[in-house]
């Protein structure tokens, strides 16, 4: 599977982002390329998790870093939530 990345604006010009399936290598790029352009035009965007199964070590430290850019970063099954917080990575 793929990762689908879906924009929700919310009413505060608060921008989410929701990403379903596999956070893996050959995916980090896209995620980080759009947050960077959100973050230019609006500030970091909060990234859902909750549809996400798969993380893998190079999507680990994609989130990393977008977590120090200060994205948000919330929803996460326990499986990915325990991965992150196993990396010294802030779920909210």
């Amino acid at each position: 599977m793929m990762l689908r990345i879906t924009r929700e604006d919310t009413e505060r010009g608060k921008i989410t982002l929701k990403l379903e399936g596999r956070l893996a290598q050959d995916l980090v790029g896209l995620l980080e390329q759009e947050c960077s352009t959100l973050h230019a035009l609006s500030g970091a965007p909060t990234l859902d998790l909750s549809g996400v199964t798969f993380v893998d070590r190079s999507g680990v430290q994609a989130l990393k870093r977008l977590r120090g850019m200060g994205c948000a970063i919330g929803g996460c099954s326990d499986l990915v939530a325990s991965v992150l917080k196993a990396e010294g990575i802030r779920v909210d």
